[in-house]
């Protein structure tokens, strides 16, 4: 168990020997009393701009594939959970510095939008940075305008209540 902190908050850091073989790195501070996955914060974490985009994108590209496919499946999950719409992955889409002609990016910006996230998921391994970034993105869109609209004042998801 290593320590780590950030804006004066000191986090216990428990890593387990392989993501794919347990699923976890767990997390506890007093923000955030449940223990969850590395993924589930770093996902949240950079959609609320805690965690770099950047440095987002560089661990979910130290993944394996079979991880790296898991990882989108959750984005999709929380991107429906914040009700994501084409136009929040337009919008994903330009923030995301991925060219909008590349596959993922094209799909995220149709409708039905839970059909395409299906697609972008199922694409090969080679797109699956590109896609991490739209998905990424387009969650990030979708949380925050959940966050300033549903859920301003009166939030109790431990998610929405990182920093």
């Amino acid at each position: 168990m290593a320590g780590t902190s950030g804006s004066g908050t000191t986090r216990a850091v428990q890593t387990t020997p392989s993501w794919t073989e347990t699923g976890h790195t767990l997390f506890s501070s007093p923000e955030w009393d449940d223990q969850v996955r590395t993924s589930e914060r770093i996902i949240n974490e950079a959609a609320q701009g805690i965690l770099g985009y950047t440095e987002a994108v560089e661990w979910f590209s130290s993944l394996e594939p079979v991880e790296q496919r898991a990882v989108l499946q959750e984005i999709v999950r929380y991107s429906m959970q914040a009700h994501a719409t084409a136009a929040d992955g337009r919008q994903g889409v330009a923030q995301s510095g991925v060219k909008p002609t590349l596959t993922p990016a094209v799909l995220i910006v149709r409708e039905p939008t839970l059909e395409q996230m299906g697609k972008i998921i199922n694409l090969p391994p080679r797109e699956h940075v590109n896609s991490f970034r739209v998905l990424l993105s387009t969650f990030t869109v979708a949380d925050t305008r959940r966050r300033e609209t549903e859920c301003l004042g009166a939030c109790s998801h431990a998610w929405h209540n990182l920093s």
